[in-house]
């Protein structure tokens, strides 16, 4: 019993009244500051489109030119689409010559990066496409613009299409060392434009529905999931069409346009449409006579991409890089024509990441983007480069972009 009360007076004298108000002081001070800081200014308010978006820079730390050469006889150029290859570290580069189809294959020479040591393309080898038979394709078949390199070491490579020219739009996976056609991807039917009739000549031809004239599949990209990888791994495909197709097209010029983006699985035994979205695109500028979107890349898991939107008019060429969310848009698989109102349909959302004119140099036919290898920052590199059009006054030129982020 003793010793139940020697504990009881200790406790008791634990709580002495002038030590316990000392602790009830500082307690309601604390409370006092914390409802403070909670009510001011001290914690930054977040959007929920800050929420939204990654936080994301583009800096350019590199650039070079591909001289004008001939290789097997061909000149390069007209590079519409590039791929690289992490494993390899190569540079696929597609060309979009109708005669011949092609893709390249370039080695970066140099310390990505380092303003001292600039960095040197090369031509290493050309491989020309093939159909299914393994035959090359007759000249005319193919309008080869986008390109992405899949987990399994294949090619996806998309034809364009042109109406006028009887060319449908396409996405094929061909082999990477052949150029022989291994299938053929899937296409909605309201993508493929009705034709004129042998009788017809081009110029009586009036579409109704359809890719527009040279405005099909331009942006591919491929998001690999987050497994082990390897030839069964099943991937996302993305495949977004340059301009909008005829039958969502307002002719109304204060109407942006309505651009599709298609959403893919691919498994060596399946192919199947996830999702379909809508991509508006800003305002043309003042005459342009192309205007749309020439490329996209997938930044990660959670819907995020970059698209790189060009126009061109009497104003010369306007280059802009975009961070894009597709998290909250409307799927609209089902929706035939986007003519007309679309404010119940949720598209995907943009943010500007970086306009090509405040760079210091001239703008060009920027329209090709990939991913590049890692930097000596450790960050992540973005590669563009511009189509010369087989022409002596353009160039095959490499922009190299370090992303910075947060």
């Amino acid at each position: 019993m003793d010793s139940v009360k020697r504990i009881f007076k200790v406790e008791l004298a634990k709580l002495n009244p002038a030590k316990m108000a000392q602790r009830w002081v500082k307690v309601a001070v604390s409370g006092v500051l914390a409802l403070l800081l909670l009510g001011g200014c001290a914690l930054p308010q977040v959007s929920a489109e800050d929420r939204l978006f990654l936080d994301l820079s583009a800096e350019l730390v590199g650039t070079t030119v591909l001289p004008k050469q001939d290789f097997d006889g061909e000149p390069v150029g007209g590079i519409s689409a590039i791929a690289y290859d992490v494993p390899k570290d190569r540079l696929y580069a597609l060309s979009d010559n109708r005669d011949r189809p092609r893709f390249y294959t370039f080695t970066l020479s140099g310390r990505l990066g380092d303003p001292q040591q600039p960095p040197t393309l090369s031509v290493d080898t050309v491989t020309y496409l093939k159909d299914a038979d393994g035959n090359p394709y007759a000249p005319g078949l193919l309008d080869p613009e986008g390109m992405a390199i899949t987990p399994s070491n294949t090619l996806l490579i998309s034809t364009e299409g042109s109406p006028r020219a009887r060319i449908m739009p396409a996405i094929g996976e061909y082999d990477i060392e052949t150029g022989q056609l291994k299938r053929s991807i899937l296409v909605p039917e309201r993508y493929s434009p009705d034709t004129p009739d042998e009788s017809e000549t081009s110029d009586d031809f009036v579409q109704s529905k359809g890719i527009q004239e040279n405005l099909g599949f331009e942006a591919l990209a491929v998001n690999v999931s987050s497994g082990t990888g390897g030839v069964y791994e099943p991937y996302r495909l993305f495949a977004a069409t340059e301009g909008p197709l005829l039958q969502d097209l307002d002719f109304a010029p204060e109407v942006p346009y309505k651009n599709r983006l298609l959403h893919y699985t691919i498994d060596p035994y399946q192919t199947e449409i996830i999702s379909e979205h809508l991509y508006e695109m800003a305002l043309a500028p003042t005459g342009a006579v192309l205007h749309g979107i020439s490329e996209i890349a997938v930044l990660d898991q959670g819907g995020h991409f970059l698209g790189l939107e060009r126009s061109f008019g009497f104003q010369g060429f306007t280059i802009k890089l975009f961070q894009l969310a597709s998290g909250g848009a409307t799927d609209i698989e089902t929706v035939d024509s986007l003519r007309g109102d679309v404010s119940g349909i949720n598209p995907i959302q943009k943010e500007l990441v970086l306009d090509l004119a405040t760079l210091d140099l001239p703008l060009q036919n920027y329209e090709a983007m990939t991913f590049g290898p890692t930097l000596a920052s450790r960050q992540r590199s973005l590669f563009v480069m511009s189509d010369d059009n087989f022409s002596a006054d353009q160039e095959t030129r490499l922009l190299i972009f370090q992303l910075n982020s947060l």
